[in-house]
């Protein structure tokens, strides 16, 4: 729909550049006098939000790839080091971390608005069918990069999806040892991740600028699924749909900073914030929500070849929609049997997210193997049965007859896509959530919780006691520097007593000019020391369990919260789970185990623990740790000021983030609010 330009520059070096490069024409044709249909509602800002997404990930990707290092010894270490340590690397990170989640939900809305309103109908078959490459595309880079920081669900998850090739005949194993660059995941599995992450954003780019060359071509479909036949129909591209845009971009941003400055580990794996470690497997495998559909139906299949097979082919049917579903009516609006079996297929989609987030057993398996043949029925049997039976509305004859009902629906759907939207995140928590024993920590008040949340000093000092007096004997805190206790945010040190504090350690360094290793006195630059030379020592001064390094363990511990609190904790900004689960640990010793418990030898029983056996004896008695400012000398005030200190070391921007949080949102919100009324005013005229 958008041919050759008029466009005409006024500038003589403009003219002289048009002449010979006409790139001001083409964007002119295709952004600025690019006729686009008058009723389109906000279902099509996605594809402006998915463009700014594209852009956001890329530019974020970037930076981020500077300082990552694509090692396995040393993948972990250098996100955290990103996140504590480089001049707002803990935004980047948050904004490239939640920012896949945030390019997943609007892809899926895009997709889903693609099906309600028959978008892969004629003459849009191939402008569909490089949509469905960018969401293939989408995925791999997305599984990749969830492998680079190297924890635990990222070691592991790698392992069971590049696993899956296997199954190929023939060739299936030299697959998996191409993948693997070995026989096994490990340091040249990272590398290729690394390298392929980093390309095929690029190569989404380029299918992107295909995608948006097809649509120029074919030209916008509308709700009404009518093609624009006069100029009533259409209004130019600015600065009617460019307002429209960047009003659904704004808001969608809300609903994007929300989560990078308030919720930016709601998204995520507990376990992530856990090197990755080959001889520990977690209790449940689980990837990203945003792919607990297509791992219910893999999971659904006892066959292993059939299963990859039929997962695949869920995605791969997408592009055969424009041949299965051959109704002459486009848009479901006006289909009646159409749209109701959609929204079955959406409650399926949803219902396939949660199963593939539980435990696959039970009627857990029963029920992904109904709605995986749902799925499937769905596009090969319903969609060309309706296309052949049902007989739609009448469609208007043009785009400027359509009258378009203001009843609110658009709301009540975006609210259904945001409770389904919750409904699969939340299923990820349930199902990596769960343990062996059941019993929920208590709930704690905590000066940092909420959007206005800080540390309490006095806590974070008291905190630091009993870690240095208690705890450091067995736990280090390899990710933090004596340096930090002196950092805005932090316990409130002066850097003077930070580096009074640093002496107190002796630090191993070396060679000397003998070549021998020697120890000093710690510095500020210095990193809090480890208990143990090695893990094998570590394990061997402790019953056979090594003691976890306690700097992010505040964030790779969580709990079971449960249907609906998952979805109020999104609204709530309920973060806790890991703070309230240490406190409730620390204090759950039991001397005597429950009659008919059978505690290994060597264990001691912990109401909170999974599996209640526990190798870490009860580290706190009352009266252990004198404090100077008065404070109780109980087990209860010990474990709430050290979990309060332990929560600053796995955040410590915290307080800058929700600060920087806070002015961001007010910004958002008067912009949203301004393009809302610049919206109202450009599309007055056109109404």
């Amino acid at each position: 729909m958008s041919g050759p330009s008029d466009f005409q520059p006024n500038h003589p070096a403009l003219k002289w550049i048009e002449r010979r490069l006409p790139i001001m024409g083409l964007m002119h044709s295709s952004f600025v006098a690019y006729p686009t249909p008058r009723n389109l509602n906000y279902w099509w800002t996605f594809g402006a939000i998915l463009s700014m997404m594209l852009g956001v990930q890329i530019l974020t990707g970037v930076v981020l790839a500077m300082h990552y290092t694509p090692n396995a010894d040393l993948a972990f270490k250098s996100v955290e080091l990103i996140v504590r340590d480089v001049n707002y690397g803990w935004l980047l990170r948050n904004m490239h971390a939640v920012g896949a989640s945030m390019f997943f939900f609007a892809v899926y809305v895009h997709m889903f608005r693609g099906l309600y309103y028959g978008s892969y109908k004629e003459p849009r078959e191939v402008l569909w069918i490089l949509g469905v490459i960018i969401y293939l595309l989408m995925m791999a880079t997305g599984f990749m990069g969830y492998v680079l920081p190297w924890g635990q669900m990222s070691f592991w998850g790698a392992t069971v999806i590049t696993n899956l090739f296997s199954a190929i005949p023939y060739v299936g194993d030299s697959i998996v040892t191409l993948l693997w660059g070995g026989y096994a995941v490990g340091n040249p599995t990272l590398s290729r991740f690394f390298s392929l992450h980093y390309l095929l954003p690029f190569v989404i780019a380029g299918v992107v600028v295909l995608h948006v060359w097809a649509l120029h071509v074919a030209g916008q479909n509308n709700p009404d699924g009518v093609e624009p036949k006069t100029e009533k129909d259409t209004v130019p591209f600015t600065p009617h749909a460019t307002m429209k845009d960047f009003f659904g971009v704004s808001c969608f941003m809300l609903l994007y900073a929300w989560f990078i400055f308030y919720m930016p580990n709601y998204l995520g794996e507990a376990d992530n914030y856990i090197p990755a470690n080959p001889a520990v497997t977690p209790t449940h495998i689980v990837p990203e929500w945003y792919y607990l559909p297509f791992y219910a139906i893999l999971r659904s299949i006892p066959n292993k070849l059939a299963g990859v097979v039929a997962m695949f082919a869920a995605i791969v049917v997408l592009a055969f929609l424009p041949w299965l579903d051959t109704a002459r009516t486009k848009s479901s609006k006006y289909r009646p049997l159409a749209k109701q079996f959609f929204w079955i297929f959406v409650v399926v989609c949803i219902l396939l997210g949660y199963l593939g987030a539980q435990p696959p057993e039970g009627i857990y398996v029963i029920a992904g193997r109904i709605l995986t043949v749902l799925y499937f029925a769905y596009f090969l049997i319903l969609l060309p049965l309706l296309s052949r039976i049902e007989r739609p509305r009448p469609v208007p004859n043009s785009i400027s007859d359509a009258v378009l009902a203001k009843s609110g629906k658009a709301a009540s759907v975006a609210l259904a896509f945001l409770v389904a939207g919750g409904l699969l995140i939340g299923g990820a928590h349930n199902a990596r959530a769960e343990d062996a024993h059941g019993v929920s920590p208590p709930g704690n008040k905590w000066s940092f919780a909420g959007p206005v949340g800080t540390f309490d000093r006095a806590a974070l000092q008291r905190g630091l006691k009993v870690y240095k007096e208690v705890c450091a004997s067995c736990h280090g805190l390899s990710y933090v520097a004596f340096r930090n206790l002196a950092d805005p945010g932090g316990p409130g040190y002066s850097a003077a007593q930070a580096a009074a504090f640093a002496a107190e350690y002796k630090v191993k360094d070396g060679p000397n000019d003998a070549g021998d290793m020697f120890e000093r006195p710690g510095r500020p630059a210095d990193y809090f020391p480890s208990p143990f030379p090695n893990e094998q020592a570590a394990r061997a001064a402790n019953g056979g369990a090594a003691p976890p390094d306690l700097s992010l363990i505040a964030k790779a511990r969580t709990y079971k919260r449960g249907f609906p609190w998952f979805v109020f904790d999104a609204f709530t900004q309920y973060q806790e789970q890991g703070p309230d689960y240490l406190v409730a640990l620390l204090q759950g010793y039991q001397d005597k185990p429950p009659a008919g418990f059978n505690l290994p030898e060597g264990s001691y029983y912990n109401t909170y623990f999974p599996g209640h056996a526990i190798k870490m004896p009860n580290p706190l008695n009352d009266g252990q740790v004198t404090y100077d400012d008065g404070s109780p000398a109980t087990v209860a005030q010990y474990a709430k000021d050290v979990t309060h200190f332990l929560m600053w070391t796995a955040e410590p921007h915290m307080e800058a983030r929700k600060r920087l949080g806070l002015q961001v949102f007010v910004f958002l919100i008067l912009l949203s609010g301004l393009l809302y009324f610049t919206k109202k005013k450009v599309w007055a005229s056109a109404h």
